[in-house]
């Protein structure tokens, strides 16, 4: 796949997207270059990444090897960019850098990283369990080996939409904040069955169960959302009472004006 890849940031994410391509020897360990920003998050990896890939701590000597390899999949918290500079060690000519930052643009990527080719990703957190949606914007002059390359580092973990940048900050609000908000719904509902006598435990996995069938329900039928609604409800039955409670609640209001809030702070990254 690559000679050697650089991992600007070994979190979560980071994790799921490479470990994959390690398992399946796509790429091998001694190729791999991670840079953290603590003894502690070195320690750790040596300790329980089952792989042993070379780790360094940010702002090192040692570290500048990254700059030698010609991909790099940023993985960083936005607010950290600041501390990341490229400085004077580029040696290849055809530098490429793959950046999965909330919100951060390309053309900041671009100026930030003024001798690489860049690309955004936006992916979310049940990549870490194979289930992952990714969103790739592509940026100028990119060859399609690099395009290729990008699509590699997702297709063992992800479903991958191909977009114009402009649709990236809503594609995170839905897909990257979204696990949060049905976190929330599940805990919400689970309470209600609390309420009504049932265990926490089994209450939330009833929850998660009926959420699950649901899905499978209108996917396999293919309904609509609508005509799953009106397949459930019936006149003066209970799940009318339970909508018009929504609807006075202004619940759906609510879950849509999330989703513009998560991509408008999106926006302010830019």
């Amino acid at each position: 796949m690559t000679d050697k890849i650089a991992i600007i940031g070994f979190g979560n994410i980071a994790n799921a997207i490479i470990t994959p391509l390690l398992n399946k020897k796509l790429i091998h360990p001694e190729n791999v270059y991670c840079v953290v920003n603590s003894e502690k998050s070195i320690n750790n990896i040596k300790k329980n990444y089952k792989y042993n890939v070379n780790v360094y701590k940010s702002g090192s000597k040692e570290s500048k090897i990254i700059w030698d390899c010609e991909f790099k999949l940023l993985s960083i918290k936005p607010q950290h960019l600041k501390d990341i500079t490229e400085g004077g060690y580029i040696k290849n000519k055809d530098n490429f850098l793959v950046s999965i930052l909330a919100g951060v643009s390309l053309n900041r990527l671009t100026q930030k990283f003024p001798n690489h080719k860049c690309a955004r990703a936006v992916t979310n957190i049940p990549i870490t369990v194979g289930k992952g949606l990714t969103g790739i914007a592509w940026g100028e002059s990119l060859t399609e080996d690099q395009k290729q390359f990008t699509k590699k580092l997702f297709k063992n973990t992800s479903k991958i939409y191909e977009f114009t940048e402009d649709y990236l900050d809503i594609f995170l609000a839905l897909t990257s904040s979204g696990p949060a908000i049905i976190a929330l719904i599940i805990e919400a509902l689970s309470d209600g069955g609390l309420s009504g006598g049932l265990p926490k435990i089994l209450s939330e996995e009833l929850v998660m169960e009926m959420i699950q069938g649901t899905i499978s329900l209108i996917k396999e039928n293919k309904l609509s959302t609508s005509e799953l609604k009106n397949l459930v409800t019936s006149p003066g039955g209970t799940t009318i009472s339970a909508l018009r409670v929504l609807e006075k609640k202004s619940v759906r209001s609510a879950l849509i004006e999330s989703i513009v809030s998560a991509s408008n702070r999106s926006k302010e990254f830019h």
